[in-house]
């Protein structure tokens, strides 16, 4: 959907990187599910997340001519919504009495935000 081709980025578009991407995606829901997985606000978490944003960032803003804006929207893009995304899943831990309902509802929400992405870039 992108055009990469020519850039840096151009392994995004190899064949077999969608399948790598789409299973440490479905590990990484996997893994958020379980209690003994730290918070994503500490270092390894963030930092995965921080990196990833930049590189979706740094995609979507090549294709549209704007690398450096684009890897800049990720980078905060990925920090804002893992802060946001964790005081979320926090309160509405506390509202269900535990956690798992609430990894479910945030689940379902990246999911649905990842949809709206996809179709936009269609």
């Amino acid at each position: 959907r992108l055009h990469l081709g020519d850039t840096w980025l151009a392994f995004l578009g190899y064949t077999w990187t969608p399948w790598i991407i789409t299973v440490l995606a479905v590990g990484e829901f996997i893994v958020d599910q379980l209690p003994s997985t730290p918070s994503r606000t500490a270092p390894p978490g963030f930092v995965g997340r921080i990196v990833t944003g930049a590189l979706s960032g740094a995609a979507v803003g090549t294709a549209g001519g704007a690398m450096i804006g684009g890897l800049v929207a990720g980078i905060a893009g990925a920090v804002i919504g893992t802060l946001l995304g964790h005081a979320f899943r926090a309160r509405l831990a506390a509202a269900f009495g535990r956690d798992r309902p609430a990894a479910f509802i945030e689940d379902a929400i990246a999911l649905g935000g990842a949809l709206v992405i996809w179709t936009a870039l269609r």
